[in-house]
Parts: C-alpha cells; sequence; structure tokens
C-alpha cells in the first residue's frame, strides 16, 4: 500500500503477529464452509472448515487446512473417499454444530453416504468426494490436498458465507 508523502501519519503502527491478532485478521477475508465426512463403521463422522481451496484444475485438486489438536481429522484421515459439503446460506446453526468439540454433531442432520463411505450434507450448495492425496506440514495446521472424484452443483442455492466470525449472505451487486 503506497503512502502520500503529504499525509504519513495515515499509516497505522503494525499489529503484533500473535494468534488473537492473526484470527481476526484472517476473519477480515470471507470464506465459504465445507463440511468434511465420512462414515466410520455405520456412523457419520465429520467437520466444518473454512480453509477449503481449489488448488488444480488439470488434475482435480482441492485442499484444506485441519488444526494438528482435531480429534475427528485421524477418523477421517484413513476414509477411503471423503464427502465434501459447501454449506448453504440457511446451514449457519449446522456449521456451528458440526464445528462444535461437544455434543453428535450429526443428531438431527440430513445426511446421506455415498457406496464408498463418504458422507454428504442435505441442502448443501455443491457435493464434492475426494481422496487425499498428500498431508503437508502446514505449522500448527496439516494441509491435506485431496484429488476430487465427484461434483453435483446445486445451481441457485446460495452458500454459506463466513466473514468477521458472523455468517453472511451473499447479494448481487449492480
Amino acid at each position: 500500500m503506497a503512502t502520500s508523502a503529504q499525509n504519513p501519519s495515515r499509516v497505522p503502527a503494525p499489529a503484533e503477529l500473535d494468534g488473537a491478532t492473526l484470527r481476526q485478521a484472517f476473519g477480515a477475508y470471507p470464506t465459504g464452509v465445507v463440511a468434511i465426512g465420512a462414515l466410520r463403521g455405520n456412523e457419520p463422522v465429520g467437520f466444518a472448515a473454512s480453509s477449503f481451496v481449489s488448488i488444480s484444475l488439470e488434475p482435480p485438486m482441492a485442499a484444506v487446512s485441519v488444526a494438528r489438536t482435531s480429534t475427528t481429522w485421524p477418523l477421517l484421515a484413513e476414509a477411503p473417499v471423503l464427502g465434501l459439503s459447501v454449506l448453504s446460506h440457511g446451514q449457519g446453526a449446522l456449521c456451528r454444530r458440526l464445528a462444535s468439540r461437544n455434543g453428535n454433531r450429526f443428531d438431527g442432520v440430513s445426511w446421506q453416504a455415498t457406496p464408498d463411505g463418504a458422507v454428504l450434507i442435505g441442502d448443501a450448495a455443491l457435493w464434492l468426494t475426494a481422496r487425499v492425496n498428500a498431508v503437508y506440514d502446514g505449522g500448527d495446521h496439516e494441509i491435506v490436498l485431496m484429488e476430487l472424484l465427484t461434483a453435483e452443483l446445486f445451481s441457485g442455492v446460495e452458500p454459506l458465507v463466513f466473514h468477521t466470525s458472523q455468517f453472511r449472505e451473499l447479494i448481487p451487486h449492480g
């Protein structure tokens, strides 16, 4: 960002990069939210992540960052196929439940499993299935690179948007 020599006092002092400051700073960037799930036995297991990102069209790949402290990721890491559901604008409460560390995350949730055990959330904006391709060190997170296998887009369904710790709706500009 360029500053004017006439008014150098407009540049704020940089904030120290501690966890709270970074969480607030990263929250300024709006993201979608993805539910990641698979069957463990006959029960769904999963969590919500806002760190999902597309990586490559050829081959089709995406990635997600998972906290090393996650107790759910080790249950999903060995699944043959993962379900990725881009949550829709009305699923904020569901997102909070899937992000919770307490209770049954799937209690009362509309979901279905594919024949290979990927769990997909009903009323989502997009369903993807994926296979873990590689896992990389990402500091206090693991970066999970996934090969995308299938995609089913539900046109007209708006995604859930997470920004400054709140769920928001998209409004067309123009």
